[in-house]
């Protein structure tokens, strides 16, 4: 019996339509199962549908990206966290509309990024990135637009070799601000909906997560307990970025702060790794 309640579809930044992760879910034998899409909840309702066809467990599920800051850490500078959605009501109007809006602001914040991009291009005579050019971006996005799809255009124009020399030459320098969405706000959105809050991946080295303060796990769950966990549901325990020590940590953690516990592979299709971060059985009594 194999669970997964972390996995993104090409409606984010994932390779695999709907379709096609439900028909990988079923030749893998995973049969509890999450698309957890970022902030975007577009294709729940149709894995919902084809989930009780293809006799999936299926919770319904969503990435939300959250702006954190507090003045006893980095000094109150804002930075990026991840919390999972689970089990939440996909047509709640509030959250439907939320995520609306935050896929404008990634329109709205694409094309700032690519007028930075130019102020340098024009340091290096490269010539400008145009409208026509984030045309071109958007059509190769099938959901939320984000700064991978900007680093792989730079490739295919070949202004630069790959996605790690476009973060290191343009797009760091080049950012602008994600939509400013709170952790309080994003508690609210969730729960009404129905559906609970999950902090996701919160030791993950290459990540969005809580290792910008502190690499310790248990230093993370000091923070987790003064600032979170009233606004959140559960703790992301089974990640591919997790040590068994550290998932034991949370593990231990959650338990004792009576917290839901998830994982799953965080598969983007890139490799397909589906399935192979290994979630104990007993965590799907929790949905009940």
């Amino acid at each position: 019996m194999t669970i997964d309640l972390h996995i993104h579809s090409s409606a984010s930044d994932g390779k695999f339509s709907v379709q096609e992760i439900l028909n990988e879910a079923k030749v893998r034998g995973i049969i509890f199962l999450s698309i957890t899409n970022h902030d975007n909840i577009s294709g729940q309702t149709q894995a919902i549908t084809e989930a009780k066809k293809a006799n999936i467990h299926y919770i319904s599920g969503v990435e939300l990206n959250v702006t954190f800051a507090n003045q006893k850490y980095k000094d109150c500078k804002a930075f990026s966290l991840d919390f999972l959605g689970y089990q939440f009501n996909p047509n709640n109007q509030a959250l439907q509309n939320k995520l609306a809006l935050m896929t404008h602001y990634r329109q709205e914040r694409a094309t700032k990024i690519l007028q930075n991009l130019n102020t340098e291009f024009e340091k290096e005579n490269i010539p400008p990135l145009t409208e026509e050019d984030l045309h071109r971006i958007e059509e190769t996005v099938e959901g939320s637009l984000g700064r991978p799809h900007i680093a792989d255009y730079l490739i295919k124009k070949k202004i630069v070799t790959n996605r790690q020399e476009a973060f290191d030459k343009y797009l760091i320098k080049g950012d602008v601000p994600k939509y400013p969405l709170h952790l309080e706000e994003a508690s609210k959105l969730i729960r009404d909906a129905g559906g609970k809050l999950v902090l996701a991946h919160p030791s993950d080295a290459c990540g969005t997560s809580l290792q910008p303060i502190t690499q310790m796990p248990q230093e993370q769950t000091k923070i987790i307990q003064e600032i979170m966990i009233y606004y959140i549901d559960g703790i992301e325990c089974w990640h591919p970025s997790h040590t068994p020590k550290t998932t034991n940590h949370y593990v231990k953690f959650a338990k004792e702060h009576n917290l839901l516990m998830t994982g799953g592979s965080d598969c983007h299709q890139k490799p397909i790794s589906m399935g192979t971060v290994k979630v104990p059985n007993w965590t799907i009594d929790q949905f009940h």
